[in-house]
């Protein structure tokens, strides 16, 4: 099928390479206006140039070797066999298209490992049936290749003799691409790292980092919404954290979550939201300003119920843990179930699987929230890079509630999502959780007792004045308050004081 002919120096607001012609999934989605993004478009030069391949700005530009006929399927082949698979461009090509077109195309090469690939998806991702006869005797193929992509295990379909080996189903399904940098992460196995840094101190050092730990990884991932942390909640969450991966990961488990962190339910409505919700301002009379918006209510159930599958094919299948949890964590923050709380809870999954999968030592949470507002700038970056793309193509208008009517189909939109970006920048906060937070607050607290036990040899005092006299010296440059000397403390004479600060100073700073 010849792709319709269309004039332009523009794709999706990004203006083509001079000298070059659009090709692979961006030449079908600009021949069919294609409601889609493309994250990186292609094209091919019309000349030869010294790379096979290379970056211009935001395209990809290939050498004109790799110039194909202008046909729908020339391009969907190149697609498959040169670019990142997407899963929700495909989709959308292949509804657009005549059955028929794909169907010819499959009997003209029944066999070709690319034709089955094209094949398989096509019924996987829109539930048709072509009419064409299963393969024959083949050998079967991966649907993905390992070395290009984080794999399941896979099930093999009969019908196409195509391993299925994504990371989800048709319900959800996210895509993670073996980068150098999630690569090198992994080489460095920060799992083993984290068991070795405990297993040199007393469990009991441990127990107290992690309950610390916790704390600065609670308030911190209030602090990223912007949320004052009331006392009755912070007890709540910190004992939902606590237990998180003891029990099944499924809508059960979010709603039990979810009403730990809510506590009051008078104001937030429980459960999946029966509402549209936005991310962003509203402006003059009270009209909405969305910079996201989440998944349509009647679409949420399927998508959880997608979310809970995924989780188990990645565990049974034993995927990398922090890119699981990625996965799992930023698409349900971009699914965004609930009324209020996706945030937080989206790190508390974060804390969820990497709990279950054991890649935390046991009892210790990494504080990847406090990691996350550290670099707060870079966190937004990454959630903005998958949901400011999709805004352009969903459908809204403000209602007389001051919330959004979404008047398009948008599941699809959070059903296939590429991971690659978020699952480096989770390995990266990881990372620095193990470089800095996790050794230097169990540094601190060995360095904290041998101060008390200093202090209790130098002076008879009870513990609560020892700890109170560390933190006022902590507070003001490991120097002693001289009001705090003239007040509680008043009873120690000078020598007495000067005395406690040398051995507090040899304590915290030699």
């Amino acid at each position: 099928m010849k792709l319709p002919s269309v004039k332009g120096s523009f794709f999706q607001d990004k203006r083509i390479p001079d000298q070059t012609s659009l090709i692979g999934l961006s030449a079908l989605v600009h021949a069919f206006d294609i409601k889609a993004p493309i994250r990186q478009p292609s094209c091919v030069s019309r000349s030869r140039t010294k790379q096979t391949k290379k970056e211009l700005g935001e395209w990809q530009v290939f050498d004109s070797k790799y110039t194909v006929e202008d046909t729908v399927e020339a391009h969907l082949v190149f697609a498959i066999k040169n670019e990142p698979i997407d899963l929700l461009v495909l989709k959308r090509i292949f509804l657009t298209l005549p059955d028929s077109t794909i169907a010819g195309y499959v009997k003209s090469s029944p066999t070709g490992p690319v034709t089955r690939r094209i094949w398989f998806l096509f019924e996987y991702l829109t539930g048709k049936t072509l009419k064409v006869p299963d393969s024959g005797k083949v050998s079967n193929v991966d649907l993905l290749d390992a070395k290009e992509y984080f794999v399941s295990a896979g099930t093999v379909s009969a019908r196409h003799k195509i391993k299925n080996n994504l990371l989800g189903t048709d319900n959800f399904c996210p895509i993670v691409r073996r980068t150098a940098t999630l690569e090198q992460f992994g080489e460095k196995k920060l799992s083993e790292r984290a068991k070795k840094i405990v297993s040199k101190v007393s469990p009991a050092l441990v127990a107290r980092a992690a309950s610390f730990l916790l704390l600065a990884d609670t308030k911190a991932s209030f602090a990223i919404e912007n949320e004052r942390l009331p006392q009755n909640t912070r007890e709540r969450w910190l004992k939902a954290i606590q237990q998180v991966g003891k029990h099944h990961l499924d809508e059960e488990e979010l709603n039990r979550l979810h009403e730990i962190l809510i506590g009051d339910f008078r104001f937030v409505q429980p459960g999946l939201r029966k509402e549209n919700v936005f991310l962003g301002e509203r402006i003059d009379q009270f009209e909405p300003n969305p910079e996201f918006i989440g998944a349509k209510p009647h679409d949420l159930k399927p998508l959880i119920d997608g979310l809970e599958e995924a989780n188990n094919l990645m565990t049974n299948s034993e995927i990398d843990a922090v890119v699981q949890a990625a996965a799992i964590a930023f698409g349900f923050v971009y699914i965004h179930p609930f009324e209020d709380g996706n945030g937080r809870l989206q790190r508390c999954l974060i804390h969820y699987v990497l709990s279950a999968r054991k890649f935390s030592p046991p009892g210790l949470v990494f504080p990847v929230s406090s990691v996350m507002l550290k670099w707060i700038d870079q966190y937004r970056t990454v959630l903005e890079a998958h949901s400011k793309p999709l805004m352009e193509y969903i459908e809204w208008v403000p209602n007389e509630k001051g919330n959004v009517d979404v008047r398009n189909d948008t599941a699809d939109l959070y059903r296939y999502f590429d991971c690659t970006q978020a699952a480096e920048f989770l390995y990266k906060c990881v990372e620095e959780t193990l470089n800095e937070d996790v050794p230097k607050e169990l540094e601190y607290l060995r360095r904290h007792d041998q101060a008390m036990n200093l202090i209790m040899d130098a002076v008879e005092m009870p513990n609560r004045m020892a700890e109170d006299f560390i933190m006022f010296m902590r507070q003001n440059d490991w120097k002693f308050p001289k009001r705090k000397q003239q007040d509680e403390f008043k009873k120690l004479t000078d020598k007495e004081v000067n005395r406690l600060e040398a051995l507090v100073r040899k304590a915290f700073l030699d």
